[in-house]
């Protein structure tokens, strides 16, 4: 088999082409080339690509760069951009995923006569008696599984994914074994675009430069006493406590941000709770899931699973549970099976 491993220049995707090789697939590592912007931190700068080479290299494969620079700042990058504006919380690594690895690069690996697109992703892509099936990760700690919830199965009809059914650990010793120069990397954990000391104070630098950033006041949410002002309304994410400026009484928390009036409408933890979320996007990975059925959901990449039941625009909780920002993705599981996912409206 043909095979391009996308290969970040990371531990993972480096053992996923060893092991490729290993069984004897023609295999050529391709590195994608995605930010044209200021800094080189995250995945995919110019240290990652230097690592992919060289791992290449040790394992006698051939390594290509391609260029997806516009693509990214296009399907990536503009939408982060305009969800904050809309004092929305988007999640720029799902969508990299969709539009960029498994969109641009899968196009690009089909259209050179690849049999097959390889990543180095935690998860698993399984067949299953004709069916295609998307399930957790085996190391539950590095599951990725999240991050590529708002994927069908006609996106993954073509890819396999090496290290699904390894430990980190055992990955790592994968590594030492074929003697890979990324065997001690650790695992990249910022947003590629974003630099600076802090997330926080990174994403204000960021977003400044594009949109213009609103002051706002931050109220009470059961009186609507003003408790605070605000330098930009668009870096509150719903859920977020530090940096709201109220800081006397009991913890105060933003449970809505309505950007039109400028408002943050802060409560308690209590307040934070919430019965279900309606999508504003919904994917099924492959036959929609009937409503009334029971799944647990996941609100971040490694956040704990919540019991909750399908309705006709999203989902209700079992029990109260804190609220999802909107923009955030809420993935769908039948036990280790992503069955679908949403976008919280």
């Amino acid at each position: 088999m043909r095979v391009l491993v996308a290969m970040s220049g990371g531990v993972d995707s480096s053992v996923a082409a060893a092991l490729l090789a290993a069984e004897g697939h023609e295999v050529v590592g391709a590195t994608m080339k995605l930010w044209a912007g200021a800094g080189d931190s995250g995945c995919c700068s110019v240290g990652d690509v230097d690592d992919a080479r060289r791992v290449a290299d040790e394992l006698s494969i051939d390594h290509r760069v391609f260029n997806f620079t516009d693509e990214f700042d296009r399907d990536v990058v503009e939408p982060y951009v305009a969800e904050h504006a809309r004092g929305r919380t988007p999640n720029p690594c799902v969508e990299c995923n969709r539009m960029v690895k498994f969109g641009h690069l899968a196009a690009r690996a089909r259209r050179l006569g690849f049999d097959a697109l390889a990543t180095g992703h935690h998860a698993r892509v399984v067949r299953e008696g004709g069916w295609l099936a998307l399930r957790r990760g085996a190391d539950r700690a590095k599951d990725q599984s999240y991050v590529l919830s708002t994927l069908c199965a006609a996106d993954l009809a073509d890819v396999v994914m090496p290290i699904g059914n390894l430990t980190k650990s055992a990955v790592r010793a994968l590594a030492v074994r074929f003697g890979l120069r990324t065997a001690a990397k650790p695992d990249s954990q910022d947003v590629c675009f974003i630099t600076a000391p802090s997330p926080r104070l990174g994403r204000s630098v960021f977003l400044a430069q594009r949109i213009p950033l609103h002051p706002g006041r931050v109220v009470d949410v059961g009186t609507g006493a003003e408790l605070a002002t605000l330098e930009a309304i668009e870096l509150v994410t719903v859920g977020q406590r530090r940096g709201l400026g109220v800081a006397h009484g009991e913890r105060r928390y933003a449970v809505g941000v309505d950007v039109a009036s400028s408002t943050v409408f802060a409560g308690a933890a209590g307040d934070l709770l919430t019965g279900g979320v309606a999508f504003s996007r919904r994917t099924w990975f492959d036959a929609p899931v009937p409503v009334g059925s029971k799944v647990h959901v996941q609100v971040s990449a490694h956040g704990p699973e919540r019991p909750a039941v399908v309705t006709a625009e999203g989902i209700e909780f079992r029990r109260p549970e804190r609220r999802v920002a909107p923009g955030q993705v809420v993935a769908c599981y039948l036990g280790d099976r992503v069955v679908g996912s949403g976008i919280a409206g």
